[in-house]
């Protein structure tokens, strides 16, 4: 009957109790090593003497803290065994293989838990590509209201959050294709079992296609982002020239009026001073029902 040993942050001490003894020990310190986030491990799924190693990156966002860690999670596949460890990062979670343990059943082989495993990474991927393209329909609705800046860092985040899952998630579905084209020997996964795996690494592909979907759904926010600050700017330029062309005109006659020569014939009237206040008047009045008429102001 085959075992699922599944351990998280173990000791050496631990971790050798517990670990296939054809485990070569290159791959035993592979399993201890802590990951950081400048140097993290790059998800691959590897054929050994006598086993199978792998490493899975899942991907982890916090909608609430506009960030996103990955759990790591490694694999060392045997005839009768797949030990699994589980690394946490300083201040988050382990990940969980829970629900891939339970959808277990005792006569399967060890070959297909590490098939239920990769399954549960992929559905994971899955469901987190629908929260991203949720989470920028939620920024398309928000666009008319929110200010610029908050819409270009919300913008940023999510471009970031992209990149970070794209970085993990297509090393995960090169490695699991590993599987499927036949470079992981029949000996621990036969024919019959890369079938299942296929239907792992199609989720993939599909998160993959997701991803490149939810990119193209953000540039789209962005760009509709940068037209709705470029309206805005020529509503606003439209306005400044409707109250200087207001402000020019009386400017121009008073300036024609105040010119200091003896000879201007409306200086000698009695009614001189109230007809340069109809002048303005009138031109001010004109100007406004023009810009009124334009949709101006």
């Amino acid at each position: 009957m085959a075992e699922w040993i599944d351990l998280v942050d173990p000791d050496e001490k631990t971790l050798r109790a517990k670990a296939p003894p054809e485990l070569h020990p290159r791959a035993l310190t592979r399993l201890l090593a802590r990951a950081q986030h400048d140097d993290e491990p790059r998800p691959t799924l590897e054929e050994h003497d006598g086993y199978v190693f792998a490493i899975f990156l899942v991907a982890v966002v916090l909608p609430d803290e506009n960030r996103v860690y990955n759990q790591e999670v490694d694999a060392v596949l045997t005839r009768d065994t797949l030990l699994t460890v589980s690394k946490t990062e300083a201040g988050e979670r382990p990940f969980d293989p829970g629900p891939a343990k339970a959808a277990c059943q005792a006569h399967e082989s060890a070959g297909h838990f590490l098939f239920r495993l990769v399954d549960d990474i992929a559905e994971r991927y899955l469901d987190l590509v629908d929260s991203l393209n949720d989470e920028i329909d939620e920024l398309e609705d928000v666009v008319e209201t929110a200010s610029a800046t908050e819409t270009r860092a919300e913008i940023s985040d999510l471009r970031h959050d992209l990149l970070r899952i794209r970085r993990t998630l297509t090393p995960t579905r090169d490695a699991v294709h590993r599987v499927v084209d036949g470079r992981i020997g029949e000996e621990l996964i036969d024919r019959d079992l890369q079938l299942h795996f296929t239907d792992a690494y199609d989720k993939l592909l599909r998160s993959t296609e997701g991803l490149e979907l939810s990119r193209d759904l953000l540039a789209g926010v962005r760009d509709y982002a940068q037209a709705k600050i470029s309206n805005d700017q020529n509503e606003v330029m439209k306005r400044l020239t409707a109250i200087a062309s207001l402000l020019l005109v009386p400017t121009f006659i008073v300036g024609l009026y105040g010119q200091n020569f003896r000879h201007i014939p409306e200086l000698g009237w009695a009614f001189g001073y109230w007809w340069s206040w109809g002048w303005i008047v009138a031109t001010t009045l004109g100007q406004l029902a023009l810009f009124r008429w334009k949709r101006w102001i």
